[in-house]
Parts: structure tokens; sequence; C-alpha cells
């Protein structure tokens, strides 16, 4: 079993996840996402491509007119790793269930053009689609078979996903690094694809064991489960992006700082630091070691802050460090050592908010720049409409001196535009939701059903213009 819906409403919300990264990522120019077919044939078949104009305002789409993977598709042991033949990304992103960016051409291993042809590729990043085994109710299925990589290895046999899909964004050269803030999004982006997917699965499933309902009734549940399905799937991940950006711009303000005060990144001193330390302490818990190192290093590549920093320092490093200590015993002076520098790690993430230092900065004026510090540092554990209104405002000063201000102010307004159409809509379902489980008369179901399918393509073409 895989995801199988009809191909329009697949089209429809591939096109839409497309129109989403290509927005809120102004160096990405083309975007592609691949239906991943059943095991195990697992036919890799391109859905849709969508090409974004120089002016960003127009996408056009298509799919080329030669291509292994246009319909009906490529199966798995053509595309798979295999002696004799290019390697593909697509290969990996599928057997791997890991992505693949192309941040490089010309030393790209899988790019299928430069093997063949001789003729470097273009910069991308390629990302699978995951669901969850559990949800397609794969384990009721003991016939259904895996397929193998050339050794005769049985891929994902021990994974609690399955890949559904596979998104490939293209970059403007040199643009796109592995780990970065636009890899980033489109993983998270993602997932929510893989949910929303899942969700017009179980919905067109659950539409086979409805159709005795009355037609009025069928047709408000289908209006009401789209409904639902977009504000729930969509809104959390504006929100999760939303809080990205603004996690990128404290990055950005405080390398401003650095920058004034010709000093190092205190962060990045205390990590190598404690780096610098476990190199130091001989042999044994290799295991803790490796850890340890894998945990300081995604720290590095956080924007959280201060508050939550402080309590993921403590939670996964401070804590890492103490089982680490109590099995490889150190001298009064290392254990030193090793507090100073986490006290050091702590301490870093106030350094953007710092009173005295932000006193200091004389290259903004100085009612902006503490009303700046304030909307960045806050507490976004919600999202708030009017203080992300105001660090949009702010941003179109071009006294906040940041390399991003004018991409991130562009992407904040998007997804705050997203972020009230997704609130108006779920308030919407939500009223029709009471009305469908109380029993409401059609009549009242025909007028709802009417204004939230008129307002939803309303506020989609605004949002467009």
């Amino acid at each position: 079993m895989s995801i199988e819906i009809e191909k329009s409403v697949l089209e429809k919300a591939c096109m839409e996840m497309i129109e989403t990264i290509l927005l809120c990522l102004p160096n990405a120019f083309k975007g592609t996402i691949y239906r991943i077919g059943k095991p195990p044939e697992l036919i890799a078949e391109r859905i849709t491509s969508g090409i974004i104009s120089d002016g960003r305002e127009e996408i056009s789409w298509g799919l080329p007119s030669k291509s292994e993977y246009n319909p009906p598709g490529k199966p798995w042991i053509e595309y798979r790793d295999q002696p004799g033949r290019p390697l593909e990304a697509m290969s990996w992103c599928v057997g791997k269930q890991k992505s693949w960016t192309a941040e490089d051409p010309r030393n790209d291993d899988r790019s299928v053009r430069l093997q063949v042809e001789g003729i470097r590729e273009d910069f991308y990043h390629m990302e699978p689609v995951v669901v969850r085994k559990s949800d397609l109710k794969l384990d009721m299925y003991s016939s259904l078979k895996y397929p193998r990589d050339y050794k005769g290895d049985i891929i994902w046999k021990e994974s609690k996903y399955v890949v559904v899909a596979v998104i490939k964004i293209h970059f403007h050269p040199f643009t796109v690094k592995i780990g970065t803030h636009e890899t980033r999004v489109i993983k998270k982006l993602s997932r929510s694809l893989g949910t929303e997917l899942l969700s017009y699965q179980l919905g067109q499933d659950s539409m086979k064991t409805m159709q005795s309902l009355a037609k009025d009734r069928l047709n408000a549940c289908n209006i009401l489960a789209d409904s639902l399905r977009n504000a729930i799937t969509k809104s959390g991940f504006i929100f999760s992006l939303v809080k990205q950006e603004i996690g990128y711009l404290r990055d950005q303000w405080e390398q401003v700082l650095l920058e004034d005060r010709k000093e190092k990144n205190m962060k990045v001193e205390a990590i190598k630091d404690l780096s610098s330390i476990l190199m130091s302490m001989g042999e044994g818990s290799e295991d803790l070691r490796e850890d340890l190192v894998a945990i300081q290093k995604k720290f590095l590549g956080l924007s959280l802050p201060p508050e939550k920093g402080e309590n993921w320092v403590i939670m996964q490093i401070e804590r890492r460090w103490k089982d680490l200590l109590y099995k490889c015993q150190q001298d009064d002076h290392k254990r030193r050592m090793i507090w100073q520098a986490i006290d050091k790690l702590k301490k870093s993430l106030n350094f953007g908010q710092d009173p005295d230092i932000i006193a200091n900065y004389d290259k903004m004026p100085e009612e902006l720049k503490w009303e700046w510090v304030d909307l960045i540092y806050g507490n976004n554990d919600r999202f708030n409409a009017p203080a992300l209104e105001r660090i949009i405002k702010i941003l179109g000063n071009p006294a906040i001196n940041i390399p991003s201000r004018e991409r991130s102010m562009k992407t904040l307004a998007q997804l705050k535009a997203l972020a009230e159409t997704m609130n108006k809509l779920e308030q919407s379902s939500n009223f029709l939701l009471r009305q469908v489980l109380n029993g409401g008369d059609n009549r009242l179901f025909s007028e709802i059903l009417n204004n939230i399918t008129k307002n939803s393509k309303q506020k989609n073409e605004s949002f467009m213009d």
C-alpha cells in the first residue's frame, strides 16, 4: 500500500507545496515533486514542475518534454545504485530516506548528466517525503514485499517510515549548501506534505464508507475535511517557519554586534573549548563522546531564544557531560574547565540582548534599537500577529543593518498573510463542525459551504496578487 489518491487532487497538493516553497525561498526558481509508488516497484513518477518568473509573480507549470521520470515513471530497479551505471540522487533519497544537496555540481557524485555527458547539472536540494508505516496500516499487510538493493539487502526493513514522494528544488548558482536555512525549510515543508497526502488518503478511504449519507451531508463533510486539513497542516508549519526566520534574524543581529565589537562568537568558542577538552580526555566511553560531539555540533546550528537555549544546553549538553564525567573521572582542573566552558555557552545565549552591549552599539537610533531587541528576543511560543507586523515594519527601515533585511521582510510578510488566512479558515471550519455535529439544517449548510469556498478562493487570489 502507498499514497493512492486522485491525480487531480495530488497535482493540486503538489502545486500548492511548490508554490509555498518558491515564495518562501527567494533564491529558489524551480520545484518538482515526484510520487513514489507502492513497494516493491517504487515507481518514481514526476507529478508536476513549476518555474517562478524573474519578477517572482507568476509560476509556469508543466512537465519537461523528455524525462525518464515522466508518466508512467521509472521503477526502483532502474534507478537504484548499481555497478555499471550512474548514481542518481533519487536512489539516495528513496533508498536511504535522506536528503541530497548538490551544492557544487562540478563535484556532485550523483549528477547523472555529469557522469554520462560531461555536463554539470544545476544547484538543487532533494528531500524525501516520508509517512509512518503504521499510519498507512502497512503492518496489516503481512504479504507486502519491500524492494532490495543490488546487493540483495531489503531496504526500509528497520525503518518506521516509507517514502511516498520526493521534492526537488532548484536554486540560483552557489546559493544553497548542505544544512542551511533553505534545506531546513524544505525538510519542514516535506513533513507537512506527507501529512497532507496522508490526510487526503485517509479522507479518500473515509469517503468509501460514507456513500450512504445524504448528498448535502457528504458535501458538508468533504469541504469541512478540506478546510480543517489545510488549517491544521499548514498553520503549524507556518508558525514554525516564522520562529525559524526570527531565529535567523537573531543570528544576523548578534553577528552585527560581534563585528562592531571586533569580538569572536562566544557560542562558537565555548563549543570549541568543550571539543578540545574532549580530545584531551584520552580513551574510553567512545559512544558517549561521539554522541556529545554530535549534539554540540547540532547546537551550533540552532537559533533558539535565550531561555529555551539554556534549557536545551542543560538537558542535552550538560547532562551528557555529567554522564561522561561519571564514567571517565577527571582531575579538578579539567572539571573546572568543563563547567566554565558550559557557563560560557549559557552566557553566550544572552549576548544579543545584553544591555551594556546594546547601549554601546551606536549604529542605530536608540528607540528603534531597543524595540528591535525586545521583538526578536520576546516570547514566541504562540503566533503574535501585532509583534510580527512590527518586526516587518522595522525591517523596512535601512537602519537595521543586517544582510538578510529585505529577504526576511518579504518572507515574514508572506508567512503572516498565510497565517491570517489559515486562522480565518480554521474558525469557519470549527463553526461548520459544530453545525454538523449538532445536526443543523441543510439550508444553513449550503450557505456556510458556499461562503467558505468563496472566501478561500478570494484569499488565495489576494495572496497571489
